[in-house]
C-alpha cells in the first residue's frame, strides 16, 4: 500500500489545501504504479503544533519560517 505523511504547522493550511494534497499524492502513486494503487494509497497530513518541531537542534515556528523577529 502506498504511504505518504506530511507534517504542517496546525493551523497554516485550510481543508481545501489538506484536500489538494490527498488527491495529487494519490494522483502521483497512481501515476508511479497505475492505476491499481488508487484503492490502496493512503496520504496523512498531519498537524504539528507550532515550535513542536525544529532542525539542526533548533526549534522552528512559523515566526521563523517566515522571517519575522522572535519577540
Amino acid at each position: 500500500m502506498p504511504f505518504a505523511n506530511f507534517k504542517v504547522i496546525a493551523g497554516t493550511l485550510d481543508e481545501k489545501q489538506k484536500e489538494k494534497i490527498v488527491t495529487r499524492t494519490t494522483e502521483l502513486y497512481v501515476e508511479l504504479y497505475g492505476e491499481r494503487a488508487r484503492a490502496n494509497t493512503m496520504v496523512l497530513v498531519e498537524e504539528v503544533p507550532d515550535g513542536g518541531w525544529g532542525i539542526g537542534g533548533n526549534v522552528l515556528t512559523l515566526a521563523v519560517l517566515e522571517g519575522s523577529p522572535d519577540d
